[in-house]
């Protein structure tokens, strides 16, 4: 199968964009021909060509239509199916919270996948979405890239934050000062935190005894075999354990399950739960019941029940699909008028501010102007000059 995958953007190693790139490449281990379309590259991205898979910024640099679109995102979604009038889709909705996640309602659209309970609670309530046509694949990780290590220590040493969006004023002094509290020296890597992102994190992984994580991250951790509270900034949840494991996964360790405000006490309250056997049966669990494989499985399945259903009804295009591209440009035409009016009233409360004021009158300063107007002066012909020099 020739298989399309969309995504707002494939930048930073973030969740959607590591699991289009896991799946992308799976599929092509597998003999099939994914593509990867979205309109912001980056490091992932390019992770992704240099396995050999297509990347594409435009749908015109396809030369042949798709056999399926597997839709991350209602903008691109919608922009595939356009481009590719006879070709059936699927959607997936991988968060509560991202306005990009809301149900896309289109008619060549033959399945939603839901990766938790709360997604699929958000298609069935707030996007219109039959619960018949809703399938549930819990999130995955590739065990390849994350290999076990040795059992965790009977008493906790080191632990890790790993979050993209922890950092230094959010949530890292909280975890820092409950790890101080317990003897645990404690590290952070993602987007936000002091460490940056880290590109291979299995290594790192392995070398923790706590991890403090959430989503796809979590589940990473606990296949390493770390012991795994549940957090990110102002919200914390319980230790995995093996007897809240099978409600958590249906939670996909996020939202849902974390319950409690981030605070110190409760933060050493779940580090004193620290149990190395239960994390070693934890672990089993993961890699036997969370791996790609069984994952890949499932939605190659999906594809192939979705183009069963498509050779009996072909699709094509139709006044639904036109009525229901329509209503979504009218619908995004409001909401960008809403954000319009949202900036101009805070730049409008900006510019009324004590601040505004005083910076106004510093830059309209004349002295002001002649000091910074010969510097800036000065910067332009120096760089003209070097770059005359160059040619």
């Amino acid at each position: 199968m020739r298989v399309l995958l969309t995504n707002h953007a494939l930048a930073a190693r973030a969740g959607t964009e590591l699991y289009v790139r896991d799946l992308a490449i799976e599929l092509m281990r597998r003999g099939h021909q994914p593509v990867c379309y979205s309109t912001r590259l980056g490091a992932v991205a390019e992770e992704i060509r240099a396995a050999t898979v297509p990347v594409v910024r435009s749908l015109e640099c396809l030369g042949e239509a798709p056999d399926i679109i597997h839709g991350h995102h209602h903008y691109e979604t919608l922009t595939a199916m356009l481009r590719f009038p006879q070709t059936p889709a699927i959607s997936y909705c991988h968060g509560w919270f991202p306005s990009e996640e809301a149900a896309l309602r289109f008619p060549r659209i033959f399945r939603y996948v839901a990766v938790s309970e709360v997604c699929r609670e958000r298609l069935i309530a707030e996007g219109g979405i039959a619960p018949e046509q809703i399938e549930l694949i819990f999130n995955f990780f590739d065990a390849r890239l994350f290999p076990p290590r040795g059992p965790v220590p009977a008493v906790p040493r080191r632990a890790l934050a790993f979050c993209n969006s922890f950092h230094e004023q959010n949530g890292l002094p909280v975890l820092r000062e409950a790890c101080r509290r317990c003897g645990i020296e404690l590290e952070s890597v993602g987007q936000l935190a002091p460490g940056g992102a880290e590109e291979r994190p299995g290594a790192l992984l392995a070398r923790q005894d706590i991890v403090f994580a959430r989503g796809r991250a979590a589940i990473e951790a606990m296949g390493v075999g770390s012991a795994v509270v549940l957090a990110e900034p102002e919200r914390l949840g319980p230790m995995v354990t093996s007897r809240e494991f099978g409600a958590l996964r249906r939670r996909n360790f996020a939202l849902r399950a974390l319950t409690r405000p981030l605070c110190v006490e409760a933060v050493v309250e779940e580090l004193r739960r620290y149990d190395p056997q239960d994390a070693a049966a934890v672990s089993r669990t993961v890699r036997e019941d969370c791996g790609l494989q069984g994952a890949v499985d499932r939605i190659v399945s999906l594809y192939e029940c979705v183009l069963a259903e498509a050779r009996r009804d072909p699709p094509g295009p139709s006044v639904e699909g036109d009525r229901a591209a329509a209503r979504y440009l009218a619908d995004k035409a409001v909401e960008n008028m809403r954000r319009c009016l949202e900036v101009e009233r805070e730049l409008a409360a900006m510019r009324a501010s004590a601040t505004w004021q005083l910076a106004q009158g510093v830059m309209w300063n004349p002295l002001v102007q002649f000091v910074f107007g010969r510097f800036i002066r000065s910067v332009a012909q120096r760089a003209q000059r070097r770059s005359g020099g160059l040619r």
